[in-house]
């Protein structure tokens, strides 16, 4: 008689996988928001670094001429580094804003991976308690005259 118990449990495996899909499928939304949320953020970053450095520019600009020296020479060189260094710093914001990006895709594929998963094995549970609900009827009903312990219906 245990097909009576195996039927209500295959079906609650499958529930189950389907559930762990759901949940794995939300955690891979989740991780694809926070990939656009550090995408946003590195824009503003980026935006915010200008105008530091625009800020920042101006006023080594204005203490080299209030020094009583001219935009040229040291003066020049000083400018021209900076700029350098502000692409250099633009491109390290960017690369580290694509890396944090690219981990939160692969959470994302990770989690839809693992919510595949999660669904087969449901099914698999499935089929398994079917099988052996299956297995509990044929013992039940044995067919032919093969001894299999079973009792034949009268």
């Amino acid at each position: 008689m245990s097909f009576v118990f195996d039927i209500p449990a295959a079906e609650a495996a499958n529930a189950a996988g389907k559930y762990n899909q759901k949940i794995q499928n939300r955690n891979a939304e989740v991780a694809i928001q926070e990939k656009n949320r550090l995408e946003e953020r590195n824009e503003f970053d980026l935006a915010r670094f200008d105008q530091q450095f625009l800020q920042l520019q101006g006023e080594t600009e204005t203490a080299i001429l209030t020094s009583g020296a001219e935009l040229s020479g040291s003066g020049l060189r000083i400018l021209e580094s900076n700029a350098q260094q502000a692409v250099l710093e633009k491109d390290i914001l960017t690369y580290n804003s694509k890396v944090a990006q690219s981990q939160k895709l692969e959470e994302a594929n990770f989690s839809r991976m693992q919510g595949a998963l999660a669904r087969q094995q449901g099914k698999i549970a499935q089929y398994g308690y079917y099988a052996k609900a299956g297995e509990s009827l044929m013992s039940f009903y044995p067919t032919g005259g093969s001894s299999t312990g079973g009792t034949k219906p009268k």
